[in-house]
């Protein structure tokens, strides 16, 4: 059985990568039926594969029982994977919110290229969870760019095609910083395993030898790696690309692809360069300056917004930043705070995403506050997630995001030098979430002007006409809730991984 459990991570990528394959040969509703299956089967392989990692701890398995450096390898840890059991929660989540949708927003002949695209979008977000090989690790963040780009332009008019393009150019140029990176490191070392990496990247800096070459490295991974990410200054991509999508693809989009990236960059700071490496480097004060701008930015701009989905895609910016400044502390506490936020975010901008299609449906399909108020009376569960939703980005008690933001001032106090700015700008992010959240939620919650009464295309829809919908809803909550509530165990298995990484 224990041979069986440690083949999951690699059973997990062949399976994806086999239902992609199969779909191609699949109409709509069976492809339908393989990517729900797919996605239940990883999440059930992933919540064993944690339960066994927690009991007997991490293991690496070399494929093919070829050893390095020839060989290729993927790595099993309590981390791993429960990240790879809540990306697939999240992915059958935002995938029953928006099915409904997506009958009309894809042509009937493309929604079998659509489950294709996703299929392919998770195969590389489970193989950047379990790959211990640089290269692998580079050929799924292609794969992923490519799936995501597919994903955002299948909608098929003027917005997402020029969104998707946008989208392609910035996360080629961080896929070609990325690569620089692999290839220098390779040049330096001659290694391509993560654990090969490691020991001589740790031979070269106790002698000195390869400082700067070292440093160079791994600023353009982390460069290349926070473009693809959405990191402030290299957003400009993220609006459109979120603000116009599918309902589907923006949850996803949101919530997974660009955790997928900052994940491999975890691994990349502890396994392959070395956290006290990196640390050294001081490269993490220039991301410490740059999550604190997009902290800012990111909030600011979703203030100014007057269109829901722009503004929740705003806001993902400045979440983008909370991780970031998490890692840039340097510290146990800020990277445990910084993994946690990634479930937070995934968790409740998914939902927020899936809630605010619910409203502008009953309000003529507009998105502008305007249009929205009452909306949250016309479609309940739709209101309920959105508010549910809203109350967790701002940080209040018994929802996730109070959680990420305790978390995030605990690890600010153990930096003498980074402390004071970082609460400032936590303190003043709190208030303008509140501001432009809390502005939405009384909009949808406000009685409804007699001017929109028996307009056309505004509506009641009621949860037993959108039950699946409705239930999707239900269980964002409750997935919300759980993380503010049951945090204690969530983060002592965050800990356990962050320290087998080490």
């Amino acid at each position: 059985m224990r041979n069986i459990i440690e083949n999951f991570p690699l059973f997990s990528i062949i399976l994806c990568l086999l239902a992609s394959s199969g779909s191609l040969l699949l109409k709509e509703k069976a492809a339908k039926i393989v990517n729900t299956a797919l996605i239940i089967l990883v999440g059930l392989m992933s919540a064993i594969l944690m339960g066994y990692c927690y009991l007997n701890g991490s293991f690496v398995y070399v494929m093919g029982h070829v050893p390095a450096p020839w060989g290729n390898e993927v790595r099993g840890g309590v981390l791993e994977g429960g990240m790879a059991l809540f990306f697939s929660i999240i992915m059958y989540l935002s995938m029953s919110g928006g099915r409904k949708k997506l009958l009309e927003e894809v042509e009937e002949t493309k929604q079998n290229l659509y489950y294709i695209l996703d299929n392919l979008l998770f195969c590389s977000l489970i193989a950047l969870v379990y790959t211990n090989d640089l290269f692998t690790a580079y050929v799924f963040i292609e794969i992923n760019t490519i799936s995501a780009c597919g994903l955002i332009m299948i909608r098929q008019n003027g917005r997402t095609i020029e969104a998707a393009v946008r989208y392609m150019i910035m996360s080629l140029l961080g896929s070609g910083l990325f690569l620089t990176g692999v290839i220098m490191l390779y040049d330096i070392t001659g290694h391509l395993l993560m654990s090969n990496i490691k020991e001589s990247v740790q031979t070269l800096i106790s002698t000195g030898q390869y400082s700067e070459p070292l440093m160079v490295t791994v600023a353009f991974m982390i460069i290349g790696l926070s473009i693809k990410s959405a990191l402030f200054p290299f957003h400009s991509w993220l609006p459109d690309a979120y603000g116009y999508s599918t309902i589907s693809s923006a949850a996803i989009l949101s919530s997974l692809v660009s955790k997928g990236y900052i994940f491999i960059l975890i691994k990349i700071i502890y396994r392959v360069i070395g956290f006290e490496a990196v640390v050294q480097s001081k490269l993490l004060n220039v991301v410490f300056v740059f999550a604190l701008c997009g902290i800012i930015f990111g909030s600011i701009s979703a203030m100014r917004e007057n269109d829901i989905r722009r503004m929740i895609a705003y806001s993902s910016v400045a979440q983008i930043g909370y991780i970031y400044l998490g890692i840039s502390f340097g510290t146990k506490a800020g990277m445990i705070a910084a993994v946690f936020h990634i479930l937070s975010h995934a968790a409740t901008k998914s939902m927020l995403f899936i809630s605010a299609i619910g409203l502008t449906d009953t309000s003529n399909t507009s998105r502008h506050f305007g249009d929205l108020t009452g909306s949250a009376y016309r479609n309940r569960i739709a209101g309920l997630g959105f508010a549910t939703g809203s109350l967790s980005m701002v940080g209040i008690p018994l929802f996730s995001g109070f959680i990420s933001k305790l978390l995030f001032m605990e690890a600010s106090l153990q930096n003498q030098y980074k402390m004071l700015p970082a609460l400032i700008v936590l303190g003043i992010s709190t208030i303008l979430n509140a501001i432009y959240f809390m502005k939405t939620v009384v909009r949808i919650y406000s009685p409804e002007r007699d001017l929109y009464k028996g307009r056309e295309g505004f509506h009641v829809i009621r949860f037993k006409e959108e039950k699946e919908y409705g239930i999707t809803i239900i269980l964002f909550i409750i997935l919300n809730v759980v993380l503010g509530l049951c945090s204690g165990p969530i983060l002592n298995m965050i800990q356990i991984g962050i320290e087998s990484f080490s």
